[in-house]
């Protein structure tokens, strides 16, 4: 039966969980907390950041309060809908732990378990509420939580609890690891309060230890030689002759999106050199144009310019295939990717309706897009609704390559480093500026000709930069 108390306790601690940031993400990784259990909190204020598969998000509190509980560290991958963070709403009324709104508890021998009333303990913390979304469930894992509750909640109120040793006391996400890498927790020695089995136990019972080798001196070296990144995100091996890094965030989305575009949509490629001596002494010009005062001017700019007159040419090629219905799309505007290279790994966010946009207003779009990309701010909404893409391989000094269409895009241009090369013009060999393009487009959508077109007009643009006016 549920008590007058534990029906306040509810009502003074209000519990915020992860939430759905965007697209319809199912998980994202707490990357760093800006409070800690005890601050005060106002309605509206950024509490954490967390990165989905696709950006780093910042999160605001909705309700104003005294940090009561963090549920999870940072580098925790939580599920949608998982309470991250529990907040006294009416500090000062007394001492009180924050009551379960719902959370079932497995017993170990029940074969149909019934969900206990009132609160009841959890491994972090207390019961979070029912979510809609649905989790796999997790073999062996419930008939834990328990003794592990009671182990680490009785530390926080000050006393120690007996817990029996029949099961290894470790967080839900360290048994997944465990379970991901094959290791029994029965054999790893735990160095947690109270007994518990942290990420990093199970990372060095995963180590190899050579024989001559000490075995508790073993993980500490693994974790000096490995990598920079978080302890509990990397898994070395012997002598740091390999160093295991989890798929997860951006570089899953990554992986996934590559892999399933790549497996779909049949690629074509094509490639076209052309001298851009023209455009770079544009280039040069508008610099010193006062029109395009405060704005980065740079050949990025005049290749995303003449892509888009070569899209209003060739608008065949600004489509997307829908599988499900069986049609073409035909896109009527133009949402321009730029791929960008992060420390989180790639993203391509876009420019809305780049087709619109005049040449200082592409400008500053693309200045922003750079620069919010750097900063790690690029929100899920920037990187939504590309229709065509554009990636820079140049700016690695590389010639030339066969980029991968973004899923759900028809067509991406990836452009070469601009090199002086030798080259006939007006029937002598002289020095040029040259590079290369190259095309890849969805051979369902795009015909040969379409996208031969499409590559020919981008070049003729860049080889004569006057055709962005007479063209357009």
């Amino acid at each position: 039966m549920t008590t007058m108390t534990d029906t306040s306790n509810a009502a003074r601690f209000r519990e915020f969980k992860m939430p759905d940031v965007g697209e319809g993400l199912t998980e994202a990784e707490i990357l760093k907390w800006y409070v800690q259990a005890g601050d005060t909190v106002t309605d509206g204020q950024v509490v954490c950041e967390v990165e989905t598969a696709k950006a780093a998000v910042e999160l605001p509190i909705p309700f104003d309060g005294v940090v009561h509980e963090l549920r999870f560290p940072e580098g925790t991958t939580v599920d949608v809908g998982q309470v991250i963070i529990a907040v006294d709403v009416a500090p000062g009324s007394g001492d009180a732990a924050p009551a379960a709104v719902s959370a079932p508890a497995a017993e170990p021998e029940a074969a149909e378990p019934e969900a206990p009333k009132g609160r009841q303990p959890v491994l972090v913390g207390y019961g979070v509420a029912e979510s809609s979304t649905k989790r796999r469930a997790r073999k062996g894992a419930a008939t834990a939580v328990p003794a592990a509750a009671a182990a680490i909640q009785g530390e926080m109120n000050g006393h120690t609890t007996v817990v029996p040793e029949s099961r290894p006391l470790a967080k839900p996400p360290v048994r997944k690891l465990a379970k991901d890498l094959g290791i029994d927790l029965a054999t790893v020695v735990p160095t947690g309060e109270g007994g518990i089995i942290t990420r990093e136990d199970v990372h060095a019972a995963a180590t190899p230890v050579p024989a001559q080798a000490p075995a508790p001196t073993a993980a500490p070296v693994a974790a000096e030689t490995a990598v920079e990144a978080p302890a509990p995100a990397v898994v070395t091996t012997v002598g740091a002759r390999e160093t295991r890094i989890p798929v997860k965030g951006v570089r899953k989305a990554i992986a996934q999106a590559m892999v399933g575009s790549a497996f779909t949509a049949p690629h074509v490629t094509e490639f076209v050199t052309v001298d851009v001596t023209r455009t770079m002494k544009l280039v040069a010009e508008l610099k010193e144009d006062k029109e395009m005062a405060g704005v980065r001017v740079n050949p990025l700019l005049l290749i995303a310019k003449a892509l888009l007159v070569a899209i209003k040419r060739n608008p065949g090629v600004n489509a997307a295939w829908d599988e499900a219905n069986q049609e073409i799309v035909q896109k009527h505007y133009v949402n321009l990717g730029i791929a960008a290279a992060t420390p989180r790994g790639l993203i391509v966010p876009n420019i809305k309706d780049a087709h619109e946009q005049t040449l200082p207003q592409l400008a500053a779009s693309l200045g922003e897009l750079v620069s919010t990309a750097r900063e790690g701010k690029t929100s899920p909404a920037a990187m939504a609704g590309g229709t065509v893409t554009i990636t820079n391989v140049g700016v690695f000094g590389v010639d030339t390559g066969t980029p991968i269409l973004n899923p759900g895009e028809s067509a991406i241009l990836a452009v070469g480093a601009i090199k002086l090369q030798p080259w006939v013009h007006k029937g002598k060999v002289k020095p040029r500026q040259v590079t290369t393009l190259a095309l890849s487009f969805d051979h369902r959508l795009v015909d040969g000709e379409l996208g031969s077109k499409v590559l020919a007009d981008v070049a003729a643009i860049l080889e004569q930069p006057k055709r962005l006016i007479t063209w357009a």
